[in-house]
């Protein structure tokens, strides 16, 4: 493509680039290309289509044109007057030669041919030297942003209430700023030299204006690399506070053109109470900010907290609407009976949700607590040592985002409340006041009879759907299976909707058993008592009001999850992973991808040769050497040298792999995720920044100084 536009724009002077270094450092008026192969995605943004090419050049206007003087004259030359140019180049020669490399670059960019369409004028104005020394300064003070953003380090330094009155202490940028005259920038030295100490080098809202433009340069190189993939999905983690005020991480997942799967983190939004106010900002932030084409957008998930689902689903609802193609679905790195619970909109199970990740938070944050457990454990489980082993093991790791959570947790019960009980009570000085304090706590929140039955109800209510939700995070096959297992699951909850008296009876008899083993009292809750006080006809017993506000709800929500998140535009695009060689293989080579694949057929390069394709594909690997294994993921088949050869297959694995519910087989590309976690962990809140947040995450990405310099200037002239 970069070779027609170089032929049809007639730059002799290009021919010799690399599409790479067109692509990079040239550009062309719109008006050359035709208003068919333009398409506007917003007021501010031209998108061209993949096919455009330059075809409109006027080569005659400037005969005619009067005001055309300061460009170069297109003119027939004579035999003679060609022999004297010749002479005259040969005299100059070398002259060109003693002239330094940076006069002629400036040649170079400044000598535009007409034919060319180019609308620069042939001389450029040379900066003066104050313009040249406030952009070595601009450049100091962004060099300086960029690191602070790598370092993670925090704009503001002491508190002014940490303070005594009178004493003056700069910020970290300042103190920066200050060490880096000291240590012989002398465009800051002359800039300050004569500045007083207390006064602020470079104001708060210069540096928000410069952080925006670091944010935004360092964003638009992950995004120049997803527009070229075309085809992405949007994911979104769980809600975090940044420096008082909620907002949700965004990350976007794309194959690259060396064809991993990445996932990258590019920002956080600004979150909203009104569903319908956050849809509209999610979809303005995505399209207008920061130009992403929701067009090629094939897929939507969002991690959430509980009690933020319902709203998450009003975006994805309102995006689905626009864009049918943006499959909802589940995110690879949360266990589907995770998410099917922090989706269930009761309020008891918000709160034990809550309350199961603070103690998981407080025993790892205390390596003596741990201990203290194990020892516990091995106590209980001292008939079953294989079964407490395995309980000692998982108390090591992250457990309460397991597929078997809520079995784990009613195994540990018993041992957990002892635990914490034997830490409260201790007399001896071994435990600081604040883990004494957090142990009587939770050991009172374990020991709540509203906990423990919210527990039990929601182990076996999510056992009809563990073996599946691990499928789903398993190989490509098993996912694909799983898949054709979703009908048989739904089957078995509706049952369980029908018999919800029997099925309630057999849970609620298991936590009265459990309550009983940790000595708690079976009773209603609380609050439900203080407001039937008054009403003497009430005799609501436990076992049917836990039925009617948790069982039954629960019960129906999981079933309507289940069918959301798997539509069956989300079935159908599993279904095509018999794509994988692998899975061709289990199938015995006798599979239909072409009645699945039509959701995608405007994503082929060549729709109508599909069926022959996928012949073709399927031979290829059915009649195979015998020392040859067959492709078990995506990943895989997308590294075959020879996959080009087969282009519709080769876009369909593409268009697969961003689904957010496959999960990134190559570690190393899922760092995105990973960074973010760790800048959440390693910062104060008060001390988190969207913009310098970024610039950690990503700090790997390259970043033009020259770009961000040139652009603050003309934002803020």
């Amino acid at each position: 493509r970069c070779q027609r536009w170089v032929e049809n724009c007639r730059r002799a002077d290009l021919e010799d680039k690399t599409p790479d270094q067109l692509n990079k450092h040239y550009r062309l008026c719109a008006k050359h290309f035709e208003t068919s192969m333009i398409c506007r995605s917003s007021p501010y943004r031209t998108v061209l289509r993949d096919n455009a090419v330059p075809t409109i050049f006027d080569l005659t206007s400037h005969l005619n044109n009067p005001h055309s003087r300061h460009r170069k004259r297109i003119k027939e030359l004579s035999e003679d007057e060609i022999r004297t140019l010749k002479q005259q180049k040969i005299d100059e020669a070398f002259e060109r030669e003693q002239a330094t490399q940076e006069l002629n670059e400036s040649n170079e960019q400044n000598t535009i041919s007409e034919e060319g369409g180019e609308e620069q004028e042939e001389e450029t104005v040379p900066l003066t030297l104050e313009e040249r020394e406030n952009k070595d300064y601009l450049k100091s003070l962004f060099e300086i942003l960029i690191l602070m953003g790598k370092q993670n380090i925090p704009l503001d330094g002491h508190n002014v209430d940490e303070l005594p009155e009178g004493i003056f202490t700069s910020d970290n940028f300042q103190a920066l700023l200050e060490y880096r005259i000291n240590a012989g920038d002398e465009v800051l030295r002359k800039r300050f030299e004569m500045t007083a100490v207390n006064l602020e080098y470079c104001s708060k809202t210069q540096q928000k204006q410069m952080l925006e433009i670091c944010e935004s340069c360092v964003r638009e190189e992950t995004l120049r690399e997803v527009r070229d993939s075309h085809f992405f999905s949007i994911v979104t983690d769980e809600v975090v506070d940044i420096a008082g005020e909620e907002h949700l991480p965004v990350l976007v997942r794309f194959v690259d053109e060396s064809h991993n799967l990445r996932e990258e983190f590019i920002g956080f939004l600004p979150y909203e109470a009104d569903p319908e106010i956050l849809a509209v900002k999610f979809h303005t932030t995505i399209t207008e900010k920061w130009g992403l084409n929701m067009e090629y957008c094939r897929g939507q998930a969002y991690i959430v907290s509980s009690g933020f689902a319902s709203k998450m689903k009003v975006v994805a609802t309102r995006l689905l609407e626009k864009y049918p193609q943006a499959v909802y679905t589940l995110c690879s790195s949360c266990a589907l009976n995770v998410w099917l619970a922090k989706s269930v909109p009761v309020v008891g199970v918000s709160i034990a949700l809550g309350t199961i990740e603070e103690v998981c938070c407080l025993f790892n944050q205390s390596p003596q607590l741990l201990v203290e457990l194990d020892n516990t454990i091995s106590v209980l489980f001292q008939n079953n040592e294989e079964k407490g082993n395995e309980l000692k093991e998982i108390c090591r790791s992250q457990w309460t985002g397991r597929h078997d959570a809520f079995e784990v947790l009613v195994d540990l019960m018993q041992a957990l409340v002892l635990c914490l009980d034997a830490v409260s009570s201790d007399s001896s000085i071994r435990w600081n006041n604040f883990i004494a304090g957090r142990a009587f706590v939770l050991s009172s929140a374990l020991t709540d009879f509203d906990f423990i039955v919210t527990i039990v109800i929601l182990k076996n209510v999510l056992s009809f759907t563990r073996a599946f939700g691990k499928n789903l995070q398993g190989q490509t096959s098993d996912v694909f299976f799983a898949a054709s297992s979703l009908t048989a699951v739904l089957h078995s909850l509706n049952e369980v909707m029908e018999n919800i008296e029997v099925y309630h009876e057999f849970w609620f008899e298991e936590a009265t058993n459990l309550a009983t083993k940790l000595d708690v009292q079976i009773k209603l809750p609380g609050k439900f008592r203080r407001a039937q006080q008054g009403n003497l006809d009430s005799e609501v017993t436990s076992e049917n009001y836990y039925k009617e506000i948790l069982s039954v709800p629960t019960v129906e929500h999981i079933i309507q999850e289940l069918k959301d998140i798997f539509s069956e535009q989300h079935l159908k695009a599993l279904k095509c992973l018999s794509l994988v060689p692998s899975v061709m293989g289990q199938l015995k080579f006798n599979t239909s991808e072409e009645h699945h694949a039509d959701m995608y057929k405007n994503d082929l390069p060549n729709p109508d040769t599909l069926s022959a394709e996928l012949h073709c594909w399927r031979i290829k690997w059915k009649h195979r050497g015998k020392d040859i294994e067959l492709p078990a993921t995506i990943y895989e088949a997308l590294h075959l040298p020879d996959i080009k050869f087969f282009p519709n297959v080769y876009a369909l694995l593409k268009v697969l792999c961003i689904l957010p519910v496959m999960k990134v087989e190559n570690e190393k590309y899922e760092i995105g995720r990973k960074r973010l976690k760790a800048y959440l962990k390693n910062t104060l809140t008060e001390q988190r920044s969207s913009n310098l947040a970024l610039l950690n995450i990503n700090f790997d990405i390259k970043h033009d100084l020259d770009l961000m310099v040139d652009t603050y200037i003309k934002l803020y002239p």
